[in-house]
């Protein structure tokens, strides 16, 4: 595999695997609960890009992929892939997402990445292209995915060992506190570097 394609894949695999990691642990109505004026709700975001992914990276070149039950539905242009009705399983979706991102791979794996397909507007594209969309949708939800979670349960971070430990409200709440200017970058500067020398990393 060149370096071009295994830094793409790479970076995909970190995304998708952070995603699947914001949504542990919670309940099926949390996973459903709407969190913004919006609608967001993280179910909803893996349900939007198991389509995304297993329509940009598979069918776009002509490779066999899994019939999502939702996609035939006309409603799907007017939202329905971003919430899930009361019939569809969370934990369905959630598998259904886990085998897009894995057919997705190995589209990447086997084919070159100037390998030409068509999108599901009829456009003519290439799997790079198409690559860097799935990456693009799934960071950019990704964010929203650390919003609603964080608004769920306080949760934070990208992944389990990340430094930005969800449990350490002190350290969040002067790093408010800076923002807000309740405390001046001395007094952040010199309790952010005690943190540090303590093992703990910086904030983001």
């Amino acid at each position: 595999m060149d370096s071009e394609k295994a830094q793409l894949l790479k970076h995909l695999d970190e995304i998708q695997r952070s995603l699947l990691w914001k949504i542990e642990g919670l309940s099926d109505a949390e996973l459903r609960r709407p969190m913004t004026s919006t609608g967001t709700n993280l179910i909803g975001i893996i349900k939007h890009l198991t389509g995304v992914t297993s329509g940009y990276l598979v069918s776009a070149f002509g490779r066999e992929r899994e019939t999502l039950p939702w996609e035939d539905d006309e409603e799907l242009w007017y939202g329905l892939d971003m919430w899930a009705t009361p019939d569809e399983s969370t934990r369905e979706i959630v598998a259904a997402y886990e085998r897009a991102c894995a057919a997705g791979a190995r589209s990447i794996e086997e084919l070159e990445l100037d390998t030409p397909g068509t999108d599901h507007t009829g456009a003519a594209v290439t799997l790079r292209s198409m690559v860097l969309t799935v990456l693009l949708d799934t960071t950019r939800h990704a964010g929203h995915a650390d919003v609603v979670r964080e608004m769920l349960d306080g949760r934070v971070g990208s992944r389990e060992s990340d430094p930005m430990s969800p449990d350490d409200e002190e350290y969040l709440r002067m790093y408010r506190a800076r923002i807000t200017g309740e405390i001046d970058r001395e007094t952040w500067m010199e309790y952010a570097r005690g943190q540090s020398q303590g093992g703990r990393g910086a904030a983001g």
